[in-house]
């Protein structure tokens, strides 16, 4: 008798954990569930779902801070040159201590006016290309005249560090700072860069990016700036005449 209450005893204590353990497992699945509704899921991960606002621990999706790098509005909102406007010359100062203006530059059938800058990463991507553009087109009178127009509030983009990014990268043409930021809302530029081709008689006839792969220069399918020029030198209009700018906005004074 005592054997048979002894095993009677010890499944009933087998049984009673079994259950314990069953409902466990259940009240854990059910959090689970539970949570996964509010927007978790059980893997210990975030989904969205339907919930408005940014997504849990800052996981941003979309373009990143700042917005997109392509230029957002049109040239109108702009209010700068619209194609066949006739530009304004400038007469900045260079980075070799000269002072630089389109009417100073001999021979020239055209420019291309680029605002640019040290620190924009898209900035820094096309400055090879630029330097190739200036170094191909510059004797056929087609020369590159870069401007920076951030504010030197920020001493990255200040005149002494213009000098160094010059050296450093062994700029062929002239990058001019646009003192008391006055040169580029005449142009109407608002991303670095953002390119406006003249001709001659400094007519505006293309106005945009300098190709369409600013990150692969390997993978451009069209040249933008180039075919401007080679349109220009065959006495035609560009093609394509107006593009958005990609590249980081330009930086006003605070003042």
């Amino acid at each position: 008798m005592k054997r048979i209450s002894v095993v009677v005893i010890m499944l009933t204590l087998s049984v009673s954990v079994f259950v314990s353990c069953k409902d466990k497992a259940n009240h854990k699945n059910e959090t689970a569930l539970e949570h996964n509704d509010r927007g978790h899921r059980p893997d210990g991960n975030h989904h969205d779902g339907d919930r408005k606002g940014p997504p849990h621990q800052g996981d941003r999706k979309g373009p990143p801070k700042g917005g997109s790098p392509e230029q957002t509005k049109t040239i109108e909102e702009i209010g700068g040159y619209n194609i066949g406007d006739v530009a304004m010359d400038f007469n900045l100062k260079n980075v070799d201590g000269s002072m630089v203006s389109l009417a100073s530059i001999k021979d020239a059938k055209g420019y291309v006016v680029t605002f640019t800058c040290n620190e924009c990463p898209f900035s820094k991507l096309y400055e090879d290309r630029l330097i190739a553009l200036h170094n191909t087109y510059a004797p056929q009178g087609f020369p590159v005249i870069a401007i920076n127009p951030n504010s030197p509030e920020n001493e990255k983009e200040g005149y002494a560090a213009m000098q160094a990014r010059a050296i450093q990268k062994g700029f062929p043409f002239a990058y001019l700072v646009d003192e008391g930021q006055k040169i580029y809302p005449q142009y109407g530029a608002v991303r670095t860069p953002h390119v406006f081709v003249l001709d001659k008689d400094r007519i505006v006839q293309y106005i945009g990016t300098i190709d369409d792969n600013s990150k692969s220069p390997e993978n451009v399918k069209v040249k933008y700036v180039e075919e401007a020029i080679k349109a220009l030198q065959a006495g035609r209009k560009p093609e394509v005449a107006i593009t958005k700018a990609i590249g980081c906005p330009v930086k006003a004074s605070r003042g």
